[in-house]
């Protein structure tokens, strides 16, 4: 809205069904080392909200690439950034996956530095982006995986890579925003006029007593792109059975918040992330 006011929440229901079953045999194998996967659900319920068949979607910071295949199965075309080789790579298998199961649109990723973004993507993608859609890394572990073996439960997957290639995951709150006000501002000439920007995220817990309003901070930094702020939605990460939550928290999740509460600080599972939607007019 032009006076940078919001309509009221609206609910996503984007994990009725488990992560695991949203990317079986639509992303490969490998797909679950990358720490921070956005839900395929997610992704597709912004490209059919604020897109439509053949417009150009672009992620700045692609990881495995779930916007871009979501994007492709949706007869949309993709372009994606990534720092990280590795995690480029397999951007690029799940790009070629979807081509073979005959997904309608096409995909690209890039290797770079999202914060320099306007000299990898193609000079013919300014001004015509239908949609940027992104979550910025949470810090240098995230999400992860839990796996069960003689010693104990342990996470796997659950950290970005090297720190020396400028992973922003590395760069402490400050420099992540100042990183993150970079991509949008160049993001923002990607976009067409009317085109739509949409940020997932969620506050962040670095102690147990100190939450990050990580949603707040991006809406702020957006507005200083130059982006208009349209709506603010909830993505559920829980599923929801006859109007209750059924929560999808790792053991690791529900081990922390446990003992915080014993503790006495009131500490609760996330069920939800920020869907930040902003305009560029």
């Amino acid at each position: 809205m032009a006076d940078g006011s919001m309509p009221v929440t609206s609910v996503w229901l984007t994990c009725q069904q488990t992560a695991r079953d949203q990317r079986r045999g639509r992303y490969v194998p490998k797909t679950s080392t990358h720490p921070g996967k956005m839900l395929p659900n997610l992704a597709a319920q912004a490209i059919s909200s604020f897109t439509a068949p053949g417009d150009l979607v672009f992620d700045p910071m692609a990881g495995s690439g779930t916007t871009l295949v979501e994007a492709m199965h949706l007869g949309r075309d993709a372009i994606g950034i990534d720092i990280e080789p590795r995690f480029t790579e397999l951007a690029a298998q799940n790009i070629a996956l979807a081509s073979s199961q005959g997904a309608a649109g096409s995909g690209k990723v890039v290797t770079g530095d999202a914060t320099g973004l306007l000299d990898l993507v193609p000079a013919s993608a300014v001004g015509r982006v239908g949609l940027v859609l992104t979550s910025p890394p949470y810090g240098r572990g995230t999400h992860g995986l839990v796996r069960a073996d003689g010693t104990g439960v342990r996470k796997r997957d659950h950290l970005y890579g090297d720190r020396e290639v400028g992973n922003l995951a590395y760069a402490g709150w400050s420099r992540l925003l100042d990183g993150f006000a970079a991509i949008l501002a160049a993001s923002y000439q990607l976009l067409r006029p009317g085109g739509t920007a949409v940020i997932t995220c969620r506050p962040v817990r670095r102690q147990r007593d100190d939450l990050i309003d990580l949603p707040g901070e991006l809406l702020a930094v957006a507005q200083s792109a130059g982006l208009v702020p349209v709506q603010r939605c909830a993505a559920m990460l829980a599923a929801v059975r006859d109007g209750q939550i059924v929560h999808r928290a790792s053991m690791f999740g529900l081990m922390a918040v446990r003992r915080a509460r014993v503790e006495g600080v009131p500490v609760h599972l996330i069920a939800h992330e920020d869907v930040l939607v902003l305009r560029r007019c």
